[in-house]
């Protein structure tokens, strides 16, 4: 039983360590966070140069061919750095390259995978309606009719993140409602998010992972090209069901990124900062929340390294996956509020990331499936009866 990278992904690790802190060091997140509506075209541009926008893309489409552990060491390394701003590479990476990657016909994988490769095209998702939630198929009001040479598609997605700089909006929209399960007759279109008429895209104010945006997306008689439905009409659910893994192992390490950084941060403030005569890393309960901060990290850390595996070597890791989200979002939540209990009220302060590093690590208990539905799953994984 080995817990450890092996020693290519850890020189790969420190080769992105070592970019991001040259490239995107945390008071350059900051600042891109300080304008709230800007989205941060040039980290977009840093991802392309270095690209990380082709490390999910077969060789043969002018991609890396990387792995899922290769993905989420990836992951990790900006996130300590970016924390939320690091969507502004997951995105595209999962609604992109990935999905058109496994689900895409030979025309589609032609000409997108390239043109993401060299950083050319943006993705976004809308698959969340108002009063839906994580009730994705229930509270479906968005709906496709079959028209001469594709879909008129009509209705409302929101949370749909950097749509409103999007090139396509990987969208999932009800095709057929005589169906026997709500997760039947839904299907999944590549929607051309900036030439398409009958589109309305409107950002919407949040807590944090601010400079990246989310937006409502209104479609009134969208028109959408057959070319650009994305595996069969009807079986979308079936094939976002293998994707949705990935999903929460990506979002597992972007939660361990957070928690390397607070880790880093606070042991640095503990050592600089004095009170009382000597520094604050002397008070004992102080170094009981790092200890706890540090345990919170190993834990996170080694529950997504084992859905990872699981998930890079073809093996069943929905548990796994679930689990490892849901630990992964709650510690990094936990230890960013202990992080700025630990820095007072500098930890408040817009000048310092612990703030930053809560505001975005506190959507990822709710998204893209809320921890409460996680563990639903993970109960009725156990032979449990099911609650929803």
């Amino acid at each position: 039983m080995d817990f450890e990278l092996s020693e290519e992904m850890r020189v790969f690790r420190r080769q992105v360590r070592k970019w991001v802190d040259k490239e995107t060091p945390k008071d350059y997140a900051r600042e891109l966070e300080r304008h709230e509506h800007d989205y941060p075209f040039d980290l977009w541009d840093k991802f392309t140069k270095a690209g990380y926008h082709g490390l999910s893309v077969p060789e043969e489409y002018g991609g890396e061919g990387g792995d899922i552990i290769t993905q989420m060491v990836l992951a990790r390394e900006l996130c300590r750095s970016l924390g939320g701003l690091s969507w502004v590479w997951g995105l595209t990476s999962f609604a992109g390259s990935k999905s058109i990657g496994i689900y895409g016909n030979d025309e589609q994988k032609e000409r997108f995978l390239p043109a993401i490769a060299r950083g050319e095209l943006r993705f976004s998702i809308g698959f969340t309606e108002p009063g839906g939630g994580t009730d994705v198929l229930g509270a479906m009001k968005t709906k496709a009719e079959k028209v001469d040479g594709g879909w008129s598609i009509s209705g409302t997605k929101v949370w749909c993140s950097s749509a409103h700089v999007a090139d396509y909006i990987l969208l999932l929209a009800r095709t057929d409602d005589d169906v026997a399960k709500r997760h039947q007759g839904v299907t999944l279109f590549l929607l051309p998010a900036k030439t398409t008429e009958g589109v309305e895209i409107t950002e919407l104010p949040k807590l944090g992972m601010r400079a990246i945006g989310s937006c409502q997306v209104n479609l009134k008689n969208a028109f959408v090209p057959d070319e650009l439905v994305l595996g069969e009409p009807g079986q979308a659910w079936y094939m976002l069901l293998p994707t949705l893994n990935n999903e929460r192992v990506m979002v597992g390490s972007f939660c361990v990124g957070i928690l390397d950084a607070v880790l880093e941060d606070a042991l640095d403030y503990v050592k600089q900062r004095e009170a009382f005569g000597r520094t604050i890393g002397e008070f004992q309960i102080l170094q009981h929340y790092i200890a706890d901060i540090a345990m919170m990290q190993r834990q996170a850390e080694l529950m997504v390294y084992q859905a990872a595996t699981l998930l890079n070597e073809g093996k069943p890791c929905h548990l796994e996956a679930s689990m490892a989200k849901v630990v992964a979002s709650d510690y990094a939540v936990k230890a960013a509020d202990l992080g700025i209990q630990i820095l007072g009220g500098m930890g408040y302060s817009a000048e310092t990331d612990m703030q930053r590093y809560w505001r975005d690590a506190r959507l990822w208990r709710i998204g893209p499936i809320t921890n409460e539905m996680a563990r639903n799953a993970i109960a009725e994984n156990l032979g449990l009866p099911r609650s929803f």
